[in-house]
């Protein structure tokens, strides 16, 4: 899993509320358990005219010009800006891959749906938590500059402003840990991996009989 320390990016703003997880990455493209390819086909029924099947080229879709992602003041945004309840419906994995594949590292929102909230800091994403005056004044200010970008800073566990001004937010401290880490679920068990072996070497030694169990 890719580390989170500083990061600077575009934002985008996704101005609705109860952004669920199909409209984040629609059911037909759940097929697939290979946690890659999942970024083209994000808010893929907003994001195009047409409907999308898995393993269609881009190219040959038709874009929708009045989504804020197909938008070219926000090419290359790597923060999503939403509204309240982000990530609602149901508990998808492929929602946090396709926001992670797109390019996002970090979303910033009032309040997040509990699974969707949890499997972002299993994938690598920053899901961050401010209060709703605080994100309509970022809305307010994404909308009103192009070009506007934030930092935020893990570590410190702040949101810096291009003027800099600085917003704190709450991170619990084992997620934070595993994120500045790079560590996964996958990654903190291969931490024990010595004591996996040791373990394995001495219930063979004293249970041989166990390595010839179907």
């Amino acid at each position: 899993m890719q580390k989170f320390t500083v990061h600077k990016g575009l934002v985008a703003p996704m101005d609705r509320e109860n952004v669920d997880t199909d409209a984040i990455i629609p059911k037909q493209f759940l097929k697939s358990i290979r946690k890659t390819g999942f970024g083209p086909n994000l808010f893929d029924e907003w994001r195009y005219l047409d409907q999308g099947q898995p393993g269609q080229d881009p190219a040959t879709r038709k874009p929708n010009p009045d989504f804020v992602l197909n938008q070219p003041r926000y090419a290359g945004a790597s923060i999503l800006l939403a509204r309240k309840n982000f990530g609602c419906g149901s508990s998808r994995e492929h929602a946090p891959w396709a926001l992670d594949q797109y390019g996002f590292r970090a979303i910033i929102a009032p309040s997040f749906a509990d699974i969707f909230f949890n499997n972002c800091f299993k994938n690598g994403l920053l899901p961050i938590v401010l209060p709703e005056s605080t994100v309509a004044k970022l809305f307010d200010d994404a909308l009103a500059f192009p070009g506007y970008e934030l930092t935020v800073d893990l570590e410190r566990q702040v949101i810096v402003q291009p003027q800099g001004a600085e917003l704190p937010f709450e991170v619990q401290a084992f997620r934070k840990f595993c994120l500045l880490n790079g560590f996964d679920d996958i990654g903190l068990t291969l931490r024990q991996a010595d004591k996996i072996k040791a373990f394995e070497a001495n219930r063979l030694a004293t249970k041989p009989w166990l390595a010839h169990t179907l």
